[in-house]
């Protein structure tokens, strides 16, 4: 077995102990698997991408290091740590959406039916933030929130431009957001809501890193080798 297909099953495993923690309130194993997360999915970026000679994009690395330091932020209580959080995954959409227009997505967006994609990104930023307005103002956060919602729009946006997976992995780290935020606000607590925040999360940030694995390239006059070459019709 390839070690990123090695990688990416000990990342899986290491969801579902947090997704068990989460379910079964253990805030023991939480913290110790939370953080190993997004660290296991830059080593399997970096691997696979090294399996295939080519080279893993620096800023979703990048991005993968902010959003470390946001799950370990949000482990703590009270609204320093939230901001904190909120501040390192700010960090990680900014990354994202720097690596995703770098890809082309400025001028993909200009064409039909992608042109639609940033109106309706732009309608459900607005619509989500008036439904939660009033509570986050009550909790002293409207303000950075919209700012960092945002940030989440526009990445959720180009990212529909790199691929389905992508593209879906954006739109699941902005459900898992909205979640949180919809918790903040005090608007909507679902049921198992810890559990839907770190599924969509887990799976957003699995989708994006394996469709940029997928479409790295190797480095200009990189040698071509047995790993890269395609394969022969």
């Amino acid at each position: 077995m390839p070690r990123s297909r090695t990688i990416l099953v000990v990342f899986l495993a290491v969801t579902a102990a947090n997704l068990l923690a989460n379910a079964t309130d253990n805030h023991l194993a939480e913290v110790l698997s939370k953080p190993l997360l997004m660290p296991l999915l830059a080593a399997y970026l970096w691997r696979s991408t090294v399996e295939r000679a080519a080279r893993a994009d620096r800023l979703v690395l990048a991005g993968l290091a902010f959003a470390t330091g946001g799950d370990v932020a949000l482990l703590g209580d009270g609204t320093g740590w939230f901001i904190a959080g909120m501040a390192c995954f700010l960090g990680t959409h900014l990354c994202y959406l720097a690596a995703f227009t770098r890809g082309g997505a400025a001028t993909a967006l200009r064409r039909p039916p992608l042109v639609a994609v940033p109106l309706g990104y732009a309608v459900l930023t607005v619509l989500a933030l008036a439904w939660m307005w009033a509570g986050l103002t009550d909790a002293g956060l409207a303000v950075p929130v919209a700012g960092y919602a945002l940030a989440l729009a526009a990445m959720a946006t180009t990212a529909v431009t790199q691929g389905w997976r992508v593209g879906l992995g954006a739109a699941l780290f902005l459900g898992s957001d909205l979640l949180i935020a919809a918790g903040v606000a005090d608007v909507a607590r679902p049921p198992g809501a810890p559990v839907l925040i770190m599924a969509t999360y887990a799976a957003g940030q699995a989708l994006i890193v394996a469709g940029r694995a997928a479409h790295a390239q190797a480095p200009p006059g990189a040698p071509v080798t047995p790993a890269a070459a395609p394969a022969a019709s």
